[in-house]
């Protein structure tokens, strides 16, 4: 194929689209975009997932060549004008956007010239998709170590994330993981690929990286959920001033209610519907329980998941399955927190201060100020 026509932008803008949300087309079949693709983007794919399987086998089987007529086949008539007419419909609604295949070869090429064709000009991205995403990891090697981390922790219950969400820098991890750390992490929503939220997570520092001061975040073990903090970010957080949020057992108590139990509930209500969301509901906490059965004991696991069923049978009659309380106080006293304490004993060198939800906010807003 010729040398590259149009505009292309290359490795020195990368920074500057991520940082501004740039819109971007993703022309990667769908299986492609679906394993992980760059945040903010939209795949319209020049080649579906069979027609890419079909082109694929032909380059295999008789060589590049044949396999380019293969595809232009394929996308040819009808097929192609509808392809072209919704990138153009991308373009317009995005008028500063540009896009990407995987290498920023052949596909990227054919679609701008096929766009120019009905005249619309949209940017290419050097080295497409496998560029931007070494880019993105890199962002993560270089940020990660010289970034001001100040890790927050506390006890299970205590509202570390809600803490976060108050301050005015702060990397949510969690969020981007979307999961809550433990056995009873998961959320009605899946969580995302591993490259996904590698994805977002190097958007994020990038962004944090654009202004001075130290930035929040909470203690996190490594995996969050099946998803696995980049090792750069895990060690140098692991170096990091600690602060300890503390809150009695009442009040931790009423927040993992209000969190797993009424929250929870909307949640997966809200994604499933009312009868599948409240089973929903009821399978993810018996199947967090089970998780940790080992753990419990055999016989305290059994009475735990009594009371846990009839919390939900209450639930189901219309209650507000009070009962949740009981086997939330027991797991926060006699499993998390004998674990927490633990984990505690080999960071007590880097704990720097300790307090209350206003005495701690009030410490680190000093700490996170330029």
């Amino acid at each position: 194929m010729s040398p590259p026509q149009g505009t292309w932008l290359g490795p020195d803008a990368f920074d500057a689209l991520l940082l501004e949300g740039r819109p971007l087309l993703d022309v990667r079949a769908p299986i492609e975009f679906l394993k992980g693709a760059i945040p903010g983007a939209t795949n319209h794919p020049l080649m579906n997932d069979d027609e890419r399987a079909r082109v694929g086998r032909c380059y295999k089987q008789e060589g590049h060549d044949a396999a380019v007529r293969l595809g232009h086949r394929l996308v040819s008539g009808d097929i192609r004008e509808a392809r072209i007419e919704a990138w153009a419909a991308w373009a317009k609604a995005h008028p500063t956007g540009a896009l990407y295949c995987f290498r920023g070869g052949q596909r990227s090429q054919i679609t701008q010239s096929w766009l120019a064709e009905a005249g619309v000009e949209v940017p290419g991205i050097t080295g497409g998709y496998k560029s931007l995403r070494q880019h993105l990891l890199n962002i993560i090697d270089r940020e990660s170590p010289r970034l001001p981390w100040r890790v927050v922790g506390g006890r299970t219950g205590v509202g570390k994330t809600r803490f976060l969400d108050t301050l005015p820098r702060a990397l949510d991890l969690e969020g981007l993981a979307v999961h809550r750390g433990s056995a009873f992490g998961p959320k009605a929503t899946p969580q995302p690929t591993p490259i996904n939220f590698e994805n977002a997570l190097s958007v994020a520092l990038l962004r944090l990286a654009q202004a001075p001061g130290g930035i929040a975040i909470e203690d996190e073990s490594r995996a969050i959920g099946r998803l696995s903090v980049p090792d750069p970010l895990s060690e140098a957080m692991k170096a990091a001033p600690l602060y300890l949020l503390e809150a009695d057992l009442e009040a931790r108590v009423d927040l993992t209610f209000e969190e797993y139990i009424t929250d929870g509930l909307a949640d997966h209500l809200a994604t499933y519907g009312e009868d599948a969301g409240f089973e929903a509901f009821a399978t993810y906490l018996r199947g967090a329980l089970g998780k940790i059965e080992r753990r419990l004991g055999g016989a305290r696991y059994q009475t735990l998941l009594a009371i846990l069923d009839e919390a939900l049978e209450d639930q189901a009659r219309g209650g507000e399955g009070l009962q949740h309380r009981v086997w939330i106080e027991t797991l926060l006293t006699d499993y998390y927190d004998p674990m927490y304490d633990y984990q505690l004993e080999k960071k007590q060198d880097r704990v720097v201060f300790s307090g209350t939800w206003d005495a701690l906010r009030e410490v680190l807003l000093r700490e996170l100020e330029p």
